[in-house]
């Protein structure tokens, strides 16, 4: 079984930024791709990004490009999610996300992932 537990989210002004971080405990998540999801008020769980094990091959979307970095660190079993320039629109509860890599996957596709942290809070003001 895997643990994941999200930290990093707070209040900042539009502009500002944020750093994510995701910890994984309960086992080795070698070969494992990880993500990050969020969900706003009334809106289904939205697609952030992925990265693979290995960390060379990221998956994102054209609207957070240049915004939005993730990375992970496997020896800390920790995977982070640099937010910058946030917008109010970015407010959600923002959520880390583990599934076995397999060629040809969607990585945006919340359903297929198996372990999910608690959510972490990001608001962001205007």
């Amino acid at each position: 079984q895997v643990q994941l537990v999200e930290s990093g989210g707070g209040s900042v002004q539009a502009g500002g930024s944020l750093r994510l971080s995701c910890a994984a405990s309960g086992r080795t998540l070698s070969s494992y791709a990880m993500a990050w999801f969020r969900q706003a008020p009334g809106k289904e769980r939205e697609f952030v990004a992925a990265i693979s094990w290995s960390g060379g091959t990221i998956f994102t979307t054209e609207s957070k490009k240049g915004r939005f970095t993730i990375s992970r660190d496997n020896a800390k079993n920790t995977v982070y999610l640099q937010m910058n320039s946030l917008k109010p629109e970015d407010k959600a509860v923002y959520y880390c996300a583990a599934v076995y890599e397999v060629v040809g996957r969607d990585y945006s596709r919340a359903y297929d992932y198996a372990y999910w942290g608690q959510g972490t809070q990001v608001t962001v003001s205007s």
